[in-house]
């Protein structure tokens, strides 16, 4: 077992999008976007409705989160003994364990897999762990082609774009624009395609039929792996997981060290937990498992990466050590009203959304992602959503103090804060305090204030302040001759 465990390890390549925006400046952009305001609206309230009717079949759904909560907890409490455990059940069954410490071992590991493999293309299952460490770039550099196969990666990755979603990779695009990336980037497909999503499915289906049969080599994710058996688990919707997990020659697996779960009979919990939370449904149309090598049937050369790139440092962090638990179900992000109106990217994270502000920073410090832990109401739905409940604002909460902190008490809102302190600790310069501003009112329209000056501004960059009133309290109260 490699000795990285445990170490905080300083991660390369993960999480933050290098060269993105802060997140208030890509946000202002995507709120001026009303088409993709518009794509998200409809996409997370459909979700949303579907995910609310299954959940209320259950009359034990509390009970359910309670669960997963509970094993998750106990898991990241003893994860060198399950990793362990996991390693030695997997290598047991004729497949090889691999230990990356951050983005570019890993990356070095697969690529020389697939060197050894003698193959220039391999196909995907969806994985978001590859997308944090860079994975497609890194085979691309060595003359390796990488095919995203489920249907919304495969969008993103001919429209040269980059996930939205931790579930859903394309939900800012609507099927038209779907249509319009099919016809000018698929060179097989016919030139009367419809945006009916049938027609768009069939034409990414004939496309990557080939794909399939021809490939070597196949790289997947994993959504839990079990420490009691050495059993991987993917689910997803459309069949091509499992396509790539049974034709090709080699199969290399890409997984986070915190997906790892004790036993058997703790899939029973994520299996109601997960596609309930992710898609709405009660169980996902595909969900496939395999235990190392079986001879003759499948891939006969299985390979597991199991990767840290941060998440040790953060297992070392008893406030951020919760996310460690999350599922990647995407709960989070459907209910929450700020992703809804600007959308994944304007978090310039691999992981968007309530609980991407969380991972991200965790993952690769809070200098990187300074913004994140702001980019939330702190409203709570998201919370309330988490199948393993992860209290998300509370962490969020401590990111922030964190990120104070680090500038020491350098920031606006801290020198604001000062301030307001030295004033109110004097009668006198609170009563002059307030006469002052009173002549905010010169800045008014219509009873708010839409801009103010530097440093304030940065308030109202974002939101209008309220317009002070006529008068103080103290200049009422001596007014109206209250004793």
């Amino acid at each position: 077992m490699s000795t990285f465990l445990g170490l905080p390890t300083a991660p390369a390549g993960v999480g933050h999008l290098r060269g993105s925006e802060p997140f208030p400046v890509a946000a202002r952009r995507a709120l001026a976007d009303t088409q993709l305001r518009r794509n998200l609206a409809k996409a997370t309230s459909t979700i949303r409705a579907k995910r609310a009717r299954v959940v209320a079949e259950l009359p034990d759904w509390e009970e359910l989160r309670e669960a997963g909560r509970a094993i998750k907890a106990h898991t990241l409490a003893h994860l060198d003994t399950y990793l362990e455990q996991l390693e030695s059940q997997v290598t047991a069954r004729g497949g090889t364990v691999h230990w990356a410490r951050d983005a570019p071992e890993a990356n070095r590991i697969v690529t020389g897999l697939v060197r050894s493999a003698m193959a220039t293309e391999v196909v995907k299952v969806k994985s978001i762990t590859t997308d944090e460490i860079g994975l497609n770039d890194a085979l691309a550099a060595a003359g390796i082609s990488a095919v995203e196969t489920d249907l919304a990666e495969l969008i993103v990755q001919l429209d040269h774009d980059r996930p939205s979603h931790i579930l859903v990779p394309a939900i800012h695009k609507n099927r038209s624009e779907i249509r319009e990336i099919f016809l000018r980037e698929m060179a097989d497909v016919d030139p009367g395609l419809t945006d009916v999503p049938a027609a768009l499915t069939q034409a990414a289906r004939q496309h990557l039929r080939r794909k399939f049969l021809s490939a070597k080599v196949g790289i997947s994710g994993a959504n839990f792996a079990v420490a009691e058996t050495g059993t991987l688990c993917v689910v997803e919707s459309e069949g091509n997981g499992r396509m790539c997990l049974t034709l090709p020659d080699t199969l290399i697996t890409v997984m986070g060290i915190e997906k790892v779960i004790p036993r058997w009979a703790d899939l029973g919990v994520f299996l109601q937990l997960l596609p309930r939370s992710a898609t709405g449904e009660r169980m996902n149309p595909y969900t496939s498992m395999w235990t190392g090598v079986t001879p003759g049937d499948g891939p006969q050369d299985f390979h597991l990466v199991l990767l840290d790139n941060g998440r040790t440092a953060a297992l070392a962090d008893p406030d951020g050590r919760p996310a460690l638990s999350c599922i990647r179900c995407s709960a989070c992000l459907n209910v929450c009203p700020v992703y809804e109106r600007v959308g994944g990217h304007a978090y310039g994270s691999v992981y968007p959304g309530p609980i991407g502000a969380i991972l991200s920073p965790l993952l690769t410090g809070i200098e990187d992602n300074a913004s994140l832990p702001y980019a939330s109401s702190l409203c709570g739905a998201c919370y309330e959503a988490c199948p393993v409940k992860i209290d998300i604002p509370s962490i969020l909460v401590e990111q922030r103090a964190r990120h104070v902190e680090a500038t020491h008490g350098r920031s606006a809102e801290a020198i604001t804060m000062a301030a307001a302190a030295w004033a109110m600790s004097d009668p006198a310069r609170f009563a002059a305090a307030q006469r002052g501003g009173q002549l905010g009112r010169l800045l008014a329209r219509h009873g708010v204030i839409r801009r103010l000056p530097s440093p304030l501004s940065g308030w109202t960059a974002a939101r209008d302040a309220p317009a002070p009133p006529r008068e103080t309290f103290r200049q009422w109260w001596r007014r109206t001759g209250r004793p």
